[in-house]
């Protein structure tokens, strides 16, 4: 029987050549996404990278630890975050319940509530810092017509200074964490406080059993997302005092503006690389409870 000999050809792998380039989708995703790419590069990669090159050296924090004024920074700091925070999220949650109430004129006051808020920091907080100038300022003017006695030196005391520090931050971000708990408020089923009330419960029994733990993650993690916006925060402080009087009222926020300010620019960045720590365990624990 007669037999055919066919040629040896070498196995070779076929790919279809259309698998090599990218679909018109892909292509048009890529182009759209490369200015954003770039773009965050620029403004976010390269100034962070560069602020920790300059950061690198130990002696800066040497020289950061010796300076008096860093250890009244980090001071200042955690007073600012104690105090102001708690005291912002507790008025907070309690606003919250007032604004939820469905009444016309509720909605109109909102409205004003909300002003602090929507507006520039810049223009209202040095609208304050002239408000309260011991010479001619409005307050220091109204107490003068009506008693008869010169004001305070309201931004002169460090301890005073810092405090309206605070109450300016309060006042200026208590809309928008109002706003969230309102929001997570009105995420609660009503027939929860219908059935409650048909039970007979008061109104601290609704919020013990009803609200609170319905918005108690909500709470957390917005007292954590307002941690790490406080750290970041310098208008409050940087606007109203400049850090005065005598640096007593820095916080880290600012004190890298004063390091700017002397050409330290090596203490700058350390003084931004040391709140870091404080930084990246809130991110950590606020995108753990988010992904829950």
């Amino acid at each position: 029987m007669a037999t055919v000999a066919l040629p040896q050809v070498d196995a070779v792998r076929m790919t279809d050549p259309r698998k090599k380039r990218l679909s018109p989708w892909k292509l048009w995703g890529a182009l759209l996404l490369a200015p954003y790419v770039v773009i965050f590069i620029v403004f976010v990669v390269y100034p962070v990278g560069y602020g920790l090159w300059l950061a690198r050296h130990p002696q800066s924090y040497v020289q950061l630890a010796n300076d008096p004024v860093f250890a009244e920074a980090i001071f200042n700091t955690l007073v600012f975050l104690i105090v102001a925070i708690n005291l912002k999220m507790i008025a907070a949650l309690l606003l919250s319940g007032f604004f939820v109430t469905a009444r016309p004129w509720i909605k109109w006051l909102s409205v004003l509530f909300i002003l602090p808020w929507a507006v520039p920091s810049i223009p209202t907080i040095l609208s304050i810092r002239f408000m309260l100038n011991p010479e001619w300022g409005l307050i220091n003017s109204l107490i003068f017509r009506f008693t008869g006695a010169d004001g305070p030196n309201w931004l002169n005391d460090p301890w005073l200074a810092l405090s309206i520090a605070m109450l300016v931050h309060i006042w200026k971000s208590l809309p928008f964490w109002t706003l969230i708990l309102v929001a997570g408020r009105l995420a609660i089923p009503a027939e929860h406080y219908e059935a409650a009330s048909v039970d007979g419960a008061t109104t601290w029994q609704k919020f013990k059993y009803i609200t609170w733990p319905s918005m108690r993650t909500l709470y957390l993690t917005c007292t954590i997302l307002s941690m790490i916006w406080t750290l970041g925060d310098f208008n409050s402080v940087y606007l109203l005092t400049g850090g005065g009087p005598a640096d007593l009222t820095h916080v880290l926020a600012t004190l890298g503006i004063r390091y700017l300010r002397l050409d330290q620019v090596d203490l700058s960045m350390a003084a931004i690389v040391v709140a870091l720590p404080a930084v990246l365990p809130l991110v950590y624990f606020m995108m753990k409870r988010l992904s829950k």
